[in-house]
């Protein structure tokens, strides 16, 4: 990515949808390629303009956002979609961060915390509203113990790692260690986690203290 973040704006609503762009374009290393009032329109936008950052609404005609961000991610994976939602529900949370969504925020975030959320997924970080985490760490927690518990040192450390969001060959330069034992340790973690993606990983290493081990 440049050092201006491409984004598109996706939200059937025309006056927030207006709202945000307006502010966003206010912010200097931020440019709005693009905007669609439903999630099929926003996904052939996006196959178009190819946007480093989407924000993406979830209830839509047309085509709803988790379909979009799996359209979007079949085609453009390293677009980083960001759900802006007024849903928390079991039903909408985990379809859309297994659909690949990067961070999943609520509209009662203030501009500054969208824009914030924006320059981010920018960097590889991923910000989940702490209602939808607490969601994850309920599905996560087994038994009364903790899935991380199963995790080798070394993939610890690689979980550490995905939590600052290091890319695959950062943490094999971190690490010295080769790109396919990277992906190996990754692959690892997500299934004794039993998560979907590294963004649910992050959130894991997070929400449980590991980061502060690093």
């Amino acid at each position: 990515m440049g050092n201006t973040i491409r984004v598109v704006v996706v939200d059937d609503h025309d006056v927030v949808r207006r709202g945000v762009v307006t502010y966003l374009m206010t912010e200097d290393d931020i440019e709005i390629v693009g905007e669609a009032s439903s999630g099929n329109e926003g996904a052939e936008l996006v196959k178009n303009v190819k946007p480093d950052v989407v924000l993406m609404d979830l209830m839509m005609e047309d085509g709803n956002g988790i379909d979009a961000t799996k359209k979007i991610m079949a085609s453009l994976s390293d677009c980083k979609i960001i759900i802006l939602t007024s849903y928390y529900d079991d039903e909408k949370v985990f379809p859309a961060l297994e659909a690949g969504a990067f961070s999943y925020m609520l509209k009662t975030s203030s501009a500054d915390e969208i824009a914030a959320a924006i320059k981010k997924a920018a960097r590889g970080e991923n910000v989940i509203e702490p209602k939808v985490a607490g969601k994850m760490m309920t599905r996560f927690r087994r038994n009364g113990t903790l899935p991380h518990e199963e995790l080798t040192e070394r993939e610890m450390e690689v979980l550490i790692c995905i939590g600052n969001g290091l890319t695959n060959q950062e943490i094999s330069e971190k690490l010295f260690i080769g790109i396919k034992t990277v992906k190996t340790h990754v692959s690892n973690i997500l299934s004794k986690l039993n998560v979907q993606d590294r963004t649910q990983a992050a959130v894991y290493a997070h929400r449980n203290g590991i980061m502060n081990e690093s």
